[in-house]
């Protein structure tokens, strides 16, 4: 029906004060057409502006966490963009996963089956990973004549090395979780029946948690590209931010009472 409301292609909820991101459409393995990134967008920034939530889940519905950018359905191709693929990773893909690194809430990404391309950014991108046994990375660029995106070629030598980056990327193959565990490329390898469970006791530990987690996960990103000056610098300075929180406040007092703390997220 002409002007009928397009289907969403993520889902939301709130659950004991984390934010959980549901990538919604598992007839394409959740493939991160453009519609999928715009849901995925005002997804990411109503949690971040919601003073409730305080920590953020991201996970995939069905038997995919993210197949990549899609290249198949009609009117959300990567490649029918205005001005091509480049102008949708500058316009679109690129502002969510930077807006992601600078987010000052942690997140954790929970990965069930595929994650590739541009899906596999979206997990690394994240503070912590956490994937199902069943669950594969692939940079599957090279099958399809194009490069690694999403910030790929950034993040995988960080993580794992030149040799490892090379490998994944001009190669193409799949990297299975437990590799990707050995290698430190993500945090958890679990069951796959204990997938989200995991995820979400992490998530947990980090919504219980004070308003300086958000700090430190930004003093880490940060770190990746700055010199030890610089970075031992803005360290003092998030010392102050922090320490002006009523949370610090807490924990000092907890230390001193010998209690446990109980933080309020700000």
């Amino acid at each position: 029906m002409d002007g009928a409301a397009r289907p969403a292609k993520v889902r939301t909820e709130v659950r004991d004060r984390i934010g959980i991101i549901t990538l919604d459409d598992p007839a394409t393995l959740n493939a991160a057409g453009m519609d999928l990134m715009t849901d995925l967008n005002a997804a990411m920034e109503g949690f971040i502006a919601d003073a409730a939530v305080r920590a953020i889940v991201i996970t995939g519905e069905g038997r995919g966490f993210c197949s990549g950018a899609n290249l198949s359905g009609g009117g959300s191709r990567i490649t029918d963009a205005p001005g091509g693929p480049n102008q949708a990773l500058l316009k679109i893909y690129n502002p969510f996963v930077s807006a992601v690194r600078k987010s000052p809430k942690p997140l954790v990404a929970a990965v069930n089956g595929v994650a590739a391309g541009v899906g596999a950014s979206l997990a690394l991108v994240c503070d912590l990973i956490v994937a199902a046994e069943s669950a594969y990375f692939l940079q599957a660029f090279r099958r399809i004549g194009l490069v690694p995106d999403g910030g790929a070629t950034y993040l995988l030598p960080r993580l794992i090395g030149k040799a490892r980056a090379m490998e994944l990327t001009l190669l193409g193959e799949k990297l299975p979780a437990a590799t990707a565990l050995d290698w430190g490329m993500i945090n958890r390898c679990v069951p796959d029946a204990e997938l989200m469970p995991t995820a979400l006791a992490l998530a947990k530990q980090l919504a219980d948690g004070p308003a300086s987690l958000g700090l430190t996960r930004n003093l880490i990103w940060a770190s990746l590209d700055s010199a030890w000056h610089d970075q031992v610098e803005q360290e003092a300075y998030r010392q102050g931010d922090a320490g002006r929180t009523e949370d610090a406040r807490e924990g000092i007092m907890a230390f001193a009472q010998k209690r446990p703390a109980e933080f309020k997220g700000r």
